[in-house]
């Protein structure tokens, strides 16, 4: 028998993660290798990050470890605790004899408590079903769609333990096929239940520069967010049999019970080669309103929908990302504590930012982490389609910028950056308009040029944006920020808009007769640029008045001159 298969002590198949390697980590000398439990903490310095085959992957995997780590230091319990940890090379020490302590329960293949699975799981008929059901980069229904063609026929172990971990986090929904002692089985079928519990989220991590530094981050402190007594991870409690968990009222118990939890239950079927087949089902449910007082790594938004459902209020969802939004337009809700005309009026927030931000906002605030300090905030989600049944999408994005952004006492330099990200919006507002106008000039209402020029208008400012946003330093000056950021996206849009402008055709610029509120107006591409011109002059004011000639600000870049308009050339709205 291989190493890569490994063998029990009764001789049968075994697969120890703790000393097996199955963990993708990316090194920080940029090469890729292939870990065990026990090495990927004893290296965690000179690993850069985790290189799953998927970035939601990396998420589930990363609240794996975090869960070993929760439970192995027994916390921390305060940021004390955790300061030491942080200043301490060899802050994983605990977790080699935690691991040698529950190593049989770390086996993928353990014939009674193989790693997250349920032994013995089976259907009425024995049937054993394609490893597709837990592979989440082979499209149900979208074969061509995936090097795996036309499914998958066999998994490493490796690799199985991986996509083990995933299923339980990211899981479809839909019916199931029932297995035998699951009460809840009608007619042989297990029905809908939902998605697995992080396939309800917008996951959040924060990073620093190696993995060490990035368990450390999500790490929270017990008295930041308490949990109960019984906190345990899943290897620290009963083997689960078919059907839910008797105990899911007084669960999740604490951060350990969460980052484990056993939404689905499942069994792989191996042999000396590796991993052949799979039972899949529903394991522990887990409802999604109000749980951010538990779940740290999402944000949230008040639901008026599910209060109404509900008869309560507020009720917080889990807020999704916007697989066609890039991580800085969502900014605000990503860094903001809370709105602050909700505040003024006494009613619950709209939104709440992630619970993990929150935690590095009070290390920042206690100066255990210096303002300076940069992180990286990375985003995950999965997007799923006809009735949860798929996954249509998965989306992963990183942001970078200093921790006192995320001050909640100082809150100048974030406004100024969740203020640039609404500049952003402004501006490329008109340049979408701008291409819809130059449409109506040559005969057309189609608003198809106005969501292209808005994608490539977003796709410019990505770049420049997010360099502007990491520079972001102690001692900034907001507005010389802000005037800096307008001045930067005014060029860029301006050069688009010239783009546009030229490429508009002889129709456009002999115009054509149209009907506004006004009246009618002889509309053609040197209207449509003067329009153009002063919008983005009220979308960017401090942008033009740098360019009427004002003294620029001292970090602003030089910006294309562009005079302003008289007001009559003031173009109507056009409703999006």
């Amino acid at each position: 028998m291989s190493d890569e298969q490994g063998g029990g002590p009764d001789g049968g198949l075994s697969f120890d993660l703790t000393s097996r390697p199955w963990l993708p980590v990316q090194l920080i000398t940029g090469e890729e290798d292939l870990l065990s439990l026990r090495e990927v903490f004893a290296r965690a310095d000179g690993i850069r990050r985790l290189a799953g085959d998927l970035p939601t992957q990396d998420f589930a995997l990363s609240r794996l470890l975090l869960a070993i780590l929760h439970d192995a230091v027994d916390g921390p319990q305060d940021t004390d605790v955790w300061a030491e940890l942080w200043e301490n090379r060899d802050a994983f020490a605990d977790v080699p004899d935690y691991l040698d302590r529950y190593r049989d329960r770390f086996d993928l293949l353990h014939p009674h408590t193989p790693f997250f699975q349920s032994a013995g799981l089976h259907t009425a008929s024995g049937e054993v079903f394609s490893l597709n059901r837990i592979v989440a980069d082979v499209p149900n229904g979208d074969p061509f769609f995936t090097t795996r063609f036309p499914r998958v026929q066999r998994l490493s172990f490796a690799e199985a333990a991986r996509w083990v971990v995933h299923a339980q986090a990211y899981d479809t929904s839909g019916i199931k096929t029932g297995v035998v002692g699951d009460p809840r089985v009608k007619g042989g079928k297990a029905y809908p239940q939902g998605v697995a519990w992080a396939g309800n989220l917008g996951g959040v991590l924060a990073e620093g520069t190696t993995l060490r530094e990035s368990l450390l981050l999500n790490l929270i402190a017990a008295d930041h967010q308490p949990g109960e007594a019984t906190d345990r991870p899943a290897w620290r409690r009963p083997p689960p049999g078919p059907g839910a968990a008797d105990d899911l009222a007084a669960r999740p118990a604490g951060l350990r019970d969460l980052y484990t939890w056993q939404s689905r239950r499942m069994l792989l079927h191996a042999d000396a080669s590796g991993v052949h087949g799979v039972v899949l089902t529903y394991g522990d449910p887990l409802a999604v309103q109000n749980m951010q007082h538990i779940e740290p790594m999402t944000g949230w938004r008040r639901s008026q929908a599910q209060e109404k459902k509900l008869g309560k209020q507020p009720v917080y969802m889990p807020r999704e990302h916007d697989p066609a939004r890039a991580a800085w337009r969502g900014l605000e809700a990503l860094i903001t504590p809370r709105d602050p005309d909700t505040a003024r009026r006494g009613e619950p927030a709209s939104g709440l930012r992630p619970g993990i931000v929150d935690w590095i906002a009070r290390l920042q605030a206690e100066r255990i982490l210096p303002r300076g300090r940069h992180i990286r905030v990375r985003t995950f989600g999965a997007v799923y389609g006809t009735q949860q049944s798929v996954i249509d999408e998965i989306t992963s994005d990183t942001v970078s910028l200093a921790v006192l952004l995320l001050s909640d006492t100082d809150r100048a330099l974030g406004q100024t950056a969740v203020d640039a990200v609404a500049d952003a919006d402004r501006a490329v507002l008109a340049l979408g308009d701008l291409a819809f106008d130059l449409a109506r000039a040559a005969g057309s209402e189609s608003e198809s040029g106005k969501q292209t020029a808005r994608d490539a208008a977003y796709a410019a400012l990505d770049g420049p944006y997010r360099l502007w946003l990491d520079a972001i330093g102690e001692g900034d000056d907001p507005q010389q920020l802000r005037t800096a950021w307008q001045c930067t996206a005014r060029r860029i849009v301006a050069r688009l808009a010239d783009d546009v402008i030229n490429t508009a055709g002889e129709t456009a610029w002999q115009g054509r007769l149209v009907s506004s509120a006004k009246g009618q107006t002889w509309l053609n591409a040197d209207l449509a640029d003067l329009w153009f011109r002063s919008r983005l002059n009220k979308a960017l004011p401090l942008a033009a008045d740098s360019a009427a000639g004002a003294v620029p600000a001292q970090k602003a870049p030089t910006s294309d001159t562009a005079g302003s308009l008289d007001a009559a050339l003031s173009p109507q709205k056009v409703t999006t």
